[in-house]
């Protein structure tokens, strides 16, 4: 990544972009960093088409600084489905994007990274931990803590929709109905589901689903 000179010296400018649907938060950051010698500010947005048209840009930023969920969308979106790191020149610039969340859950930190983000720091974090941050993400290095670095458990398609719906409270025979599968399939895979995260009742599958955020991690192929 090529940052920009701020011909101050050897100063380096660090172009950023913040991208939050919270008008203070995105607001207040923005101006925090603004206030830095070595940040621009180059955009501001509250949506995630907001964040896709930054990346998409002819100059993009040099980092993105993207809440995790914006309205009904989410920021592992964007990541899931980034085509190959962005804009499709070869000698083009890759945007690092740094998440931003309320929710301090392994899940998320622990897909984002495997999704291909430089950073992921909790909206409660010292302010010196999100500039660091984006520092680290501008210098091409990454920004997790060690429990995002361990096993992933991201569901496939199929298991994602299953536990969605018994999350919502549907039976296997509505769960099955709903996707066009047998009723004993659905069994199957809530079976294989309270293997994998050590529960013992679809109500218990549900509260750490909700409590993780797991629900809300993109689907692995």
């Amino acid at each position: 990544m090529a940052l920009r000179l701020a011909g101050l010296g050897d100063l380096v400018t660090i172009r950023l972009a913040v991208v939050d649907d919270h008008p203070i938060v995105r607001d207040g950051t923005a101006g925090l960093f603004a206030a830095q010698p070595d940040v621009e500010v180059v955009g501001v947005g509250s949506t995630l088409d907001d964040a896709r048209a930054m990346l998409a840009a002819a100059d993009p930023p040099d980092v993105l600084l993207l809440d995790i969920q914006l309205g009904s969308d989410s920021g592992l979106t964007l990541l899931a489905d980034r085509d190959g790191g962005g804009r499709a020149d070869s000698g083009a610039r890759r945007t690092a994007i740094v998440l931003l969340t309320a929710f301090d859950y392994p899940q998320y930190a622990a897909a984002a990274l495997q999704l291909g983000a430089a950073g992921f720091v909790v909206k409660t974090a010292p302010i010196g931990e999100l500039m660091a941050a984006v520092k680290a993400a501008a210098a091409g290095r990454l920004a997790f803590d060690e429990r995002a670095r361990g096993r992933v458990d991201r569901l496939t398609g199929r298991e994602l929709e299953i536990a969605r719906l018994a999350t919502a409270g549907r039976s296997n025979d509505e769960i099955g109905r709903a996707l066009g599968i047998a009723t004993k399939t659905v069994e199957a895979h809530l079976g294989r589901l309270y293997a994998r995260f050590d529960v013992a009742s679809r109500t218990e599958l549900a509260a750490r689903a909700l409590r993780e955020g797991w629900l809300d991690v993109p689907p692995r192929g």
